[in-house]
């Protein structure tokens, strides 16, 4: 079967299975959050005591607002401390960015014309015609025509010696 492909029909209804499944998934995890935030608050947050005198009720709330006041702070001091190590962070990224240097990308060669080059670099606007070779000067070569005698070898050889007798005998 694995070498057969997939219909469009069959892969939409896995897809749709699939996507209820992950949201059955995230609705009972967000459940077991709210019950355990309830729980929580339970445990840590007892229900206040409302009976009472009205004299008793202000020293409660003023109590509440003592202690929402110090976790005010609290909290604040810690996002202060966050702040800050995340400025830290930071920095120290940057250091180790520039201990270990910028790793300059291997070159590719490519072939480009000058025309082309200058073109890159100044834009279209400019239009510059590179043609070195316009410049130059044209030389033609001439041909040496010598007539090679294919003559006696002996005689060459005796040219050459009478050469060498000259030289000596200086």
């Amino acid at each position: 079967m694995s070498d057969k492909k997939m219909t469009s029909s069959r892969r939409h209804h896995l897809k749709s299975l699939i996507l209820s499944i992950a949201a059955g998934w995230l609705a009972q995890e967000k459940k077991d959050d709210i019950a355990a935030k309830e729980a929580h608050m339970a445990e840590n947050c007892p229900a206040p005591n409302l009976s009472g005198d009205h004299a008793a009720l202000m020293e409660t709330c003023k109590k509440m607002a003592a202690l929402l006041d110090r976790l005010d702070e609290e909290r604040y001091d810690v996002a202060a401390k966050v702040g800050k190590a995340d400025i830290e962070i930071e920095d120290l990224k940057i250091k180790v960015v520039d201990l270990a240097g910028v790793k300059k990308p291997a070159l590719k060669k490519v072939r480009m014309s000058a025309d082309a080059m200058l073109k890159a670099l100044l834009g279209s606007k400019h239009t510059v015609n590179l043609d070195l070779r316009s410049s130059l000067k044209q030389v033609k070569k001439e041909v040496k025509e010598e007539a090679v005698e294919a003559g006696d070898w002996r005689k060459n050889i005796e040219d050459k010696a009478d050469r060498k007798k000259m030289f000596e005998t200086s």
